[in-house]
């Protein structure tokens, strides 16, 4: 015979309407209660009827992650999954399901509008690189729940974003280098246009006015994405700015190709140049030397995403509507032992 919530209930003890109220989400039940019905759900093999809890709630109970399906790093990039694992965790906590849409191709480039329009979810998050004007626009006359994934280019009334704090990871990384003994550092960076390179820019220039160095636009090399570029770069600072003696990297593929190519150079390091990039995975504990890198919790990125979603569609007001992950520093080889040399 199939269970029922009044069986769920007689077994865990609490009332029927305590059980339904787990299930929709509806009020604040402890998480001891929550965990003790969860089990007993599934030892029962109860499954809510997701039409019926519809019709009664007029909810989906689905909100929608956007994602590029087209990018063929997206599901091997460890900040996706990090991030994803995290926004179904919550979603199921919930008692909610997650949908996922490709915004990536020309036959699904309307797949948010249908989502919104077609009431399929209850709310969406979105990466930054999918917002545009006449998506918010549409997100705020239906006033439709959303939370941004990345800051945007330009903010209205109604955005709420989550973001690493690519400003404190500038500095962090500046901090870092000097206190290790380096004293002339650059920056490379793929692209200065973007919001999240122009933050960690003005990180690093922060950080070295702060320490008593100069510097100019010359210590900021846009190297772009090829590794070609990237390579040509790195020779350009080896013959051009001998001064240099350490590098920040926008990410880890940038740092591999800055590592190798100086190495061709004869530069040791750390002892000659230290390296740092920008995140921790796919390379940085396996790269030789093992990279230094400033490092973000890209779980925790998901996770606040989600329940700043939820807290929106609950309607509940918050004051500060972007919210920034702080970075921390994983030391490694790549700038060890340069202090203690010159010592």
């Amino acid at each position: 015979m199939k269970s029922t919530i009044k069986d769920i209930a007689r077994k865990v003890g609490v009332n029927p309407s305590t059980v339904s109220r787990v299930i929709n989400g509806t009020a604040s039940i402890s998480n001891e209660t929550k965990e003790k019905i969860y089990e007993a759900m599934r030892e029962m093999d109860y499954h809510p009827n997701s039409q019926a809890r519809r019709l009664v709630n007029g909810s989906t109970f689905t909100i929608g992650l956007v994602i590029d399906a087209g990018n063929s790093d997206a599901y091997s990039n460890a900040f996706f999954i990090s991030s994803v694992s995290a926004i179904e965790r919550v979603t199921q906590d919930r008692g909610y399901n997650l949908l996922i849409t490709n915004s990536g191709n020309c036959q699904n480039q309307n797949a948010v509008e249908n989502l919104i329009l077609e009431n399929k979810v209850d709310g969406v998050i979105l990466p930054v690189s999918d917002v545009t004007d006449e998506l918010i626009e549409l997100l705020v006359s239906k006033e439709f729940p959303f939370v941004i994934m990345g800051e945007p280019e330009k903010e209205l009334n109604q955005d709420y974003w989550v973001d690493m704090n690519n400003e404190q990871g500038g500095r962090l990384a500046v901090q870092h280098l000097i206190q290790s003994g380096y004293h002339c550092p650059m920056l490379f960076v793929e692209d200065k246009a973007t919001v999240f390179e122009k933050n960690r820019i003005q990180g690093f220039q922060k950080q070295l006015e702060l320490s008593g160095i100069e510097c100019g636009e010359s210590n900021i090399v846009e190297c772009g994405t090829d590794a070609e570029q990237i390579i040509a770069k790195v020779n350009m600072v080896l013959h051009d700015f001998t001064k240099v003696d350490s590098i920040i990297c926008t990410n880890n593929i940038v740092a591999f190709h800055v590592i190798q190519e100086l190495k061709k150079g004869g530069k040791r390091i750390p002892e000659d140049m230290g390296i740092v990039a920008f995140d921790n995975y796919p390379l940085a504990e396996y790269m030789e030397p093992p990279l230094t890198v400033v490092d973000v919790n890209t779980y925790k990125l998901g996770e606040l995403a989600a329940n700043i979603l939820f807290d929106k569609m609950k309607q509940i007001r918050k004051d500060d509507k972007k919210s920034l992950i702080d970075t921390q520093m994983i030391v490694r080889k790549s700038t060890r032992g340069r202090k203690e040399e010159r010592q």
